[in-house]
């Protein structure tokens, strides 16, 4: 039961994530699974240096943003995974089960706190 509530869980936090992801990003067209910062299209030819720092400055809060988010989607998607492997809740560096408080404070958690980064 423990699993498919935590299950139930990471799968609203993907669609979260999902969607906040398109609001500053993009699939990658050839890699699906890569996300990268939206780059809104300016005239470079009729826009002023203003403008233009502007879009750049957006470009690179957009791409902070999609990296931290792609790294959260990726540990949820791992998450779902050992879900469906049947190894979720154990420690994937040394097997053992990882404390319930951990699980509930990250339920994509894949360490023990041990061997936490």
């Amino acid at each position: 039961m423990k699993n498919q509530q935590n299950k139930e869980i990471l799968e609203q936090e993907l669609e979260r994530l999902e969607s906040e992801l398109k609001t500053v990003g993009r699939a990658n067209p050839k890699n699906p699974e890569d996300w990268e910062a939206d780059t809104t299209s300016v005239d470079i030819d009729r826009a002023d240096d203003n403008e233009v720092a502007d879009k750049m400055e957006s470009f690179g809060e957009n791409t902070a943003i999609v990296a931290q988010l792609e790294i959260r989607h990726s540990e949820v998607k791992r998450a779902l995974e050992r879900i469906e492997e049947g190894t979720y809740g154990n420690c994937t560096v040394c097997g053992k089960e990882i404390e319930k408080e951990r699980l509930v404070a990250n339920p994509a958690a894949a360490t023990c706190v041990e061997h936490m980064k």
